[in-house]
């Protein structure tokens, strides 16, 4: 089930939640190949590039976003990694902005619960998180949860079979 928590009070952090019949390290070891962040991150259309010790800090993977005909080409990077308990990332999509994810991994009876926090990585990315585009947002991250905690319990591609194009 997955749970929206919002957004903060000062409208910097949009959070969202949910529960995976998952241990933290099959988590972790989704998120740890980045080759499938593509399967998982709404709004990325392809991973170009994955550099070779992701997720190690400061590592990126290159990715297109977009919607439609109308794409980006940019990268994400981690600014922190504490397997298998937390994975931070400055995600790019310039010109539109950047975002600082947090994914949390805390122990559950029922597996993982899985914690996504968002910030705005930029004071352009500020706007992005206007009150208007909040369900925008909600939604994308939700879903993106969703198909995180599908790969996690073994529905589609599993760590290390994934392709770049």
């Amino acid at each position: 089930m997955i749970r929206d928590i919002g957004m903060s009070a000062a409208a910097e952090v949009a959070r969202a939640e949910i529960t995976m019949a998952a241990s933290a390290e099959r988590v972790f070891a989704v998120l740890a190949d980045g080759r499938l962040y593509g399967h998982w991150v709404v709004g990325s259309r392809a991973i170009r590039d994955v550099e070779a010790d992701w997720p190690a800090e400061g590592t990126r993977l290159h990715h297109t976003v977009g919607i439609g005909p109308l794409t980006l080409k940019d990268h994400t990077r981690v600014e922190e990694a504490d397997p298998p308990r937390r994975l931070k990332l400055r995600a790019r999509a310039r010109p539109l902005g950047t975002a600082l994810v947090t994914i949390e991994l805390h122990p559950d009876p029922l597996g993982t619960r899985v914690v996504m926090i968002e910030e705005p990585g930029d004071p352009l990315s500020r706007v992005l998180f206007a009150p208007p585009l909040r369900p925008l947002l909600r939604r994308r991250n939700g879903a993106s949860l969703r198909r995180l905690k599908d790969l996690a319990e073994g529905r589609g591609p599993s760590p290390g079979q994934a392709r770049t194009p």
